[in-house]
């Protein structure tokens, strides 16, 4: 099947561990790890009480309390810096929402602009503080590898309460404490929160040790886990351990969630409350919070989350709905142009490297994974970000480990870069972006490949005819599903498909239908596709199961993944 594998069945010991749950289950146990009973209660039965862990086992985080209740004590002026994205913005609405429950007015919310401050703390915003006469500054997702902004700030008399979730570097920041349990010292049982879970933590904390109970009410920190699923969602943590916790009552939590702004976006996306899942995040709320800051300005996201204002957030949820069309619309753009150049190219080299000043930064690692996709190759482009900076986004195809590419390229090309294996970030010197390629395409003929070579594992097969709802109750004990508990895969062999078209926009969609052998049609369906699939011809379909609920009943399908 070449990249792919099908997994072998559960050994005889797991089958009898687990015998009291159906066939499918039990492999699927399995292949997470997951080896005696008392794991898998734990694993489809999430418990708030008893798998979230006490935050002051957070280093530093009782030394970050004290602090805080100290400035509320002094009626100091207090900033939340947070990042400008899906983690960034609602750990900022969690801290905000505490303050303002807790009646204290004296704090104020800093999100720096995408385009003309970049990412993280930065000295200017920092000065404009210190004229505003901040003394306390809490970052959220943001500060690990900020020195000298915060450096800065210390030295302003402001201290820092660092919250991030990010890996620190060699040398870390002098802030007054640092919340990051990726720190040797920190021996907190998952290191792996994101960003607002870090915040909410640190808010559950304060509520403790300051004796907030009768001012914020019973269950107030768990109203906020509507926040915290989106975040530990979008931003693609593993959805393991405490992740899974806050992942799971985190949907429970959206789908009654109490915020206009949210409730509003709902109905503007079509998202059902009572049926939301984890692919509305990843596919339709976090998005239009990210297009704030992509394409104008992060605090409408902020606002939308925030605010109480009916006629306010509809009109929040109206804009932001309108920037992620425009932002698709832009990326559209820039695609259709990168493709009509590279089809004047007689040679595609094994890394493809494009770039223009016009282009936007924030919008470049969606139309990298566009090219990606287009011609199974890495893809680096840039554009110029404000304050002239050269800065760009890069996607592989798996075919090699992007990290690993950047740093064998010749020494001072890049300023910068960073990421993962698959997706980073990069800036380069003004005198070398036009000899960007030459230099990868030399750097990718060095590195090794082998490190990325990996098969993709196919959970069973099956049959159309399995495919009903009580197999998806059944796989729904998994969910939610993502970083580290993918979706199963299935494998559908010799399956006969009797009806194929196109839908949506420019035809980009792919629907297949299947019938099954009690008469009943399954379909299957993939977004932005270019195969092409002839009725009543056999094929071989990996895909997973899902439910929509766009139509008016819910309609179980499958989405596809790949033909064999």
């Amino acid at each position: 099947m070449g990249k792919y594998t099908l997994r072998e069945s559960a050994p005889d010991e797991i089958q009898k561990e687990f015998s009291a749950y159906p066939e499918i289950l039990r492999d699927l146990f399995f292949s997470r790890g997951i080896t005696n009973l008392k794991e898998a209660q734990e694993f489809t039965n999430p418990s708030y009480e008893n798998h979230t862990h006490d935050p002051f086992l957070i280093a530093g985080m009782d030394k970050a309390v004290s602090r805080i209740l100290k400035a509320i004590k002094d009626k100091e002026r207090i900033v939340i810096w947070s990042d400008y994205d899906h983690d960034g913005i609602p750990g900022g609405v969690i801290l905000h929402d505490f303050f303002k429950k807790i009646d204290y007015e004296n704090f104020l919310n800093y999100i720096p602009h995408r385009h003309s401050e970049g990412y993280g703390v930065n000295e200017g915003g920092v000065g404009t503080l210190f004229k505003d006469k901040v003394t306390l500054m809490i970052t959220v997702d943001v500060g690990i590898t900020d020195v000298d902004p915060i450096s800065k700030a210390q030295d302003l008399g402001i201290d820092v309460i660092v919250t991030d979730h990010h890996l620190p570097g060699e040398k870390l920041p002098k802030a007054y404490v640092i919340l990051n349990s990726k720190q040797d010292h920190c021996d907190y049982p998952d290191d792996m929160l994101c960003g607002a879970a870090l915040a909410w933590k640190l808010v559950t904390a304060l509520i403790e040790k300051g004796n907030f109970r009768e001012k914020v009410g019973e269950g107030f920190e768990k109203w906020l886990l509507d926040l915290v699923g989106i975040s530990t969602i979008a931003d693609m943590v593993p959805l393991v351990k405490e992740n899974r916790v806050l992942a799971h009552y985190g949907l429970k939590v959206l789908r009654k969630t109490r915020r206009p702004g949210l409730l509003k976006l709902f109905k503007k996306i079509g998202i059902r409350a009572n049926f939301l899942a984890e692919d509305d995040v990843g596919f339709s709320i976090a998005p239009r919070i990210n297009a704030a800051s992509r394409m104008d300005n992060p605090y409408l996201a902020f606002e939308l989350l925030s605010s109480t204002d009916e006629i306010r957030t509809e009109e929040l949820a109206v804009e932001l709905h309108k920037l992620n069309d425009v932002r698709k619309g832009t990326v559209a753009a820039m695609v259709k142009e990168m493709k009509h150049t590279l089809l004047k190219r007689e040679l595609i080299p094994s890394v493809i490297v494009m770039g223009n000043p016009h282009w936007q930064p924030a919008l470049l690692g969606l139309a990298a994974m566009n090219l990606v996709e287009e011609h199974n190759r890495p893809v680096f482009l840039w554009g110029k970000e404000g304050g002239g900076v050269l800065k760009g986004s890069c996607r592989s195809d798996g075919s090699v480990n992007l990290v690993s590419l950047m740093q064998v390229v010749k020494e001072g090309v890049l300023l910068g870069f960073g990421g993962h294996a698959y997706s980073g970030g990069f800036s380069v010197h003004d005198d070398e972006i036009h000899f960007l390629e030459d230099h990868l395409n030399n750097a990718y003929e060095k590195v090794d490949k082998k490190e990325m070579e990996k098969e993709i594992i196919i959970d069973k097969k099956l049959n159309l005819d399995d495919l009903n709802w009580k197999l998806w109750d059944t796989l729904s004990l998994l969910s939610p599903f993502g970083v580290a508990n993918p979706k199963p895969l299935f494998l559908f062999e010799n399956v006969v498909p009797e009806k194929v078209r196109t839908f949506g926009k420019k035809n980009a969609h792919l629907e297949i239908t299947f019938r099954k052998d009690n008469g009943d049609f399954v379909r299957a369906i993939e977004f932005f596709s270019n195969r092409e699939i002839k009725e009543n011809e056999k094929i071989n379909l990996v895909a997973t199961l899902e439910k929509s609920t766009f139509g008016r009943y819910p309609e179980l399908r499958l989405r596809i993944v790949d033909l064999l």
